[in-house]
């Protein structure tokens, strides 16, 4: 039986650049960057106190992977206390946001895009 999920893969064009914007812009921890013997990059992000999570950062290797970066219409919610403060703080930093916080039925959310494109949503649950 499936109990949790543990990881999120996004494809990137450059595994360096993406965790530079993941880390310094969105402010999530680097939780892996390893080299494995044959080239291959595993490197992963995750939220400050939730490393159970992490978003696996890809590269693109093929012209099939390079042509869905940014593609998919959504990769992952993000969850936060407070949207319209984090969506302010996330704006100075230079994220790219898809409109205004809105209030809906589950709470205040919007989308926000990474540095290629691949689409998020932050969402602040109603309690």
């Amino acid at each position: 039986m499936i109990k949790k999920f543990t990881h999120v893969t996004v494809l990137v064009k450059n595994i360096d650049e993406a965790l530079q914007f993941y880390t310094n812009q969105l402010g999530l921890k680097k939780h892996t960057d390893v080299t494995m013997p044959d080239g291959f990059r595993w490197t992963t992000v995750c939220a400050q106190g939730q490393e159970d999570f992490e978003i696996i950062l890809m590269q693109a290797s093929t012209d099939q992977e390079r042509a869905l970066v940014g593609a998919a219409p959504s990769v992952g919610g993000l969850e936060t206390d407070d949207c319209r403060k984090t969506f302010t703080e996330l704006k100075k930093r230079g994220v790219k946001f898809i409109g205004e916080p809105v209030e809906e039925a589950w709470g205040i959310g919007v989308a926000f895009e990474d540095l290629y494109g691949n689409k998020f949503y932050l969402n602040q649950p109603k309690h």
